[in-house]
């Protein structure tokens, strides 16, 4: 039996649908198509005293292809500071809102952290209706291992600044991270941003998801050189996510070679160290096998 799972009967209204939560209610809508809409998650915005949403005119177009009618309000992150003591006050009152993004899981890559945060501070009840997500969806179509993954929202859009973010990120990985990397990026960024990566992280195994769930639904995969190639000649459209691989581990005959080249010039202190850093393994493991090489040489 799963962990999550449990004897007790649903909590269901005579009519036979779920009975909703009171409070501020996070409810994931369809990232692209309309039939991953969950049940609970409809019976939440048609229950809605108020939606919150990031563009009212996009959330507008989901009610109607639901025949939901409800009063939407913005909450973007230009106004959510703003709005928060208000919204405060509703829910003390006993208001039920429901916060949705435009696409996806709230709060992930979108506003509604700080309203979040802010009704937890007050003791209000927070509760959340799972669906859709964009970079999980990505991670498990991508044929790149699931576990550990980083999911790191959208890589900065000036190329100085997002070339100083993967270098910090490279850096981490030296220092033992091995994880799965996901972004979510813009089309017009994608051939440059892939470029970029192709850079800090080398010829690792990527996938680009594109349009997911859609009727043009792509996953192209590759290495990281091979996408940045086709994306520099064919124009990508529509909502996309990119997933880069974890650093593999250095094959050890190839890390006594690194190893021998450079205990020939350096100390085995410098020579792990150098070695530690271009392989991205951790620094203890290379200068330790540094002293075993070195101890074998005549």
């Amino acid at each position: 039996m799963p962990d999550d799972a449990c004897d007790d009967a649903p909590d269901d209204l005579p009519d036979g649908r779920s009975a909703q939560p009171a409070g501020l209610v996070l409810v994931s809508t369809p990232i692209g198509n309309l039939g991953d809409m969950t049940a609970r998650g409809r019976q939440a915005l048609e229950a809605a005293d108020i939606i919150l949403c990031e563009d009212t005119r996009h959330t507008s177009h989901l009610l109607s292809a639901f025949g939901i009618s409800a009063r939407m309000q913005p909450l973007h992150e230009h106004n959510e500071d703003a709005r928060i003591p208000a919204l405060l006050d509703l829910l003390r009152q006993g208001k039920r809102l429901v916060l949705v993004s435009d696409a996806g899981t709230p709060l992930v890559s979108d506003p509604g952290y700080r309203l979040v945060r802010a009704a937890i501070a007050a003791g209000l009840p927070v509760s959340a209706m799972p669906g859709a997500n964009a970079a999980v969806t990505a991670l498990v179509l991508s044929g790149l291992p699931p576990l550990p993954f980083l999911f790191l929202g959208f890589p900065p859009p000036r190329q100085a600044a997002r070339r100083a973010a993967f270098g910090q990120l490279r850096a981490i990985e030296r220092a033992g991270l091995s994880a799965t990397l996901i972004w979510h990026e813009a089309p017009h960024r994608l051939a440059e941003t892939l470029a970029d990566m192709a850079d800090a992280f080398g010829p690792r195994a990527a996938a680009v998801a594109r349009e997911l769930t859609k009727k043009f639904e792509e996953v192209r995969r590759g290495t990281l050189s091979e996408l940045a190639a086709h994306y520099a000649t064919h124009e990508a459209r529509g909502e996309i996510s990119l997933v880069v691989g974890p650093p593999e581990q250095a094959d050890p005959e190839d890390l006594d070679g690194q190893l021998r080249a450079a205990l020939a010039t350096s100390s085995v202190k410098d020579a792990a160290a150098l070695v530690a850093a271009a392989t991205g393994l951790p620094r203890k493991t290379v200068y330790a096998r540094a002293l075993e090489l070195s101890a074998e040489a005549p």
